[in-house]
């Protein structure tokens, strides 16, 4: 058989169940929290959150142990909420949005910040800062007929055991129905996409060997060996 068509769709694990979340595309929402936006030179105030993306196949598992990337010597961490979608649609009013949802997870936005530095400043785009393989560290999805909405809880990171980031989604800029409407104003949202929404304060350098742990209650963790 051609190997072209032995290759497998990715997916993600369903807490819960044998059953699997196929994923279609994965959506990332810059500075959603008030804070991270201060860290990173942007004014909250007046920038609203915008969109990049990661393939698909970026995913890994939440308690997978995980290669360093090449090209960087300054890879990041990004603690998330990560909504995924069971319905689709085009334009989707916020009071409408959430009914497009399947499920949450916790994830990681890996980046390599040295790469999106260099971006930024020539004006380029940012896919190889953001896209590479296992940058998009995920969670089982708890379905929402488990755990409903949930619209405050907390979000934390550990490096090494050593607390990092530790906000609430509670303080997202955008909540996710906003975000789910706005971007449903860019592209159609179809079921099995993915919406990491936005990371708090408290990023920072990952190096080979470190044990990154974080979690959101009530939701999941995630703890990923950097090797």
């Amino acid at each position: 058989m051609n190997p072209l068509f032995s290759v497998a769709p990715p997916t993600a694990e369903i807490a819960g169940g044998a059953q699997r979340f196929p994923i279609r595309r994965i959506f990332c929402v810059g500075k959603n929290y008030a804070d991270h936006a201060r860290e990173m030179g942007g004014d909250p105030l007046r920038e609203p959150p915008f969109f990049f993306s990661k393939p698909a196949d970026a995913v890994v598992s939440g308690t997978a142990d995980i290669a360093m990337p090449s090209r960087t010597a300054d890879l990041h961490h990004e603690i998330e909420l990560v909504v995924a979608l069971g319905r689709g649609g085009a334009s989707i009013a916020p009071e409408d949005a959430l009914a497009t949802v399947f499920g949450y997870a916790v994830g990681n936005d890996l980046t390599r910040r040295d790469l999106q530095a260099d971006a930024k400043a020539g004006a380029r785009p940012w896919d190889m800062a953001k896209g590479f393989d296992h940058s998009a560290v995920l969670s089982p999805i708890r379905p929402v007929a488990a755990i409903g909405h949930p619209a405050t809880a907390r979000i934390w990171l550990a490096v090494n055991g050593a607390l990092r980031q530790d906000g609430d989604i509670a303080d997202m800029i955008w909540p996710v129905a906003d975000i789910i409407a706005e971007l449903s104003t860019y592209v159609e949202l179809q079921p099995g996409d993915l919406i990491y929404s936005g990371t708090p304060a408290g990023v920072g350098r990952i190096g080979p060997g470190d044990l990154v742990e974080g979690g959101i209650d009530g939701i999941g963790t995630i703890a990923n060996r950097f090797v």
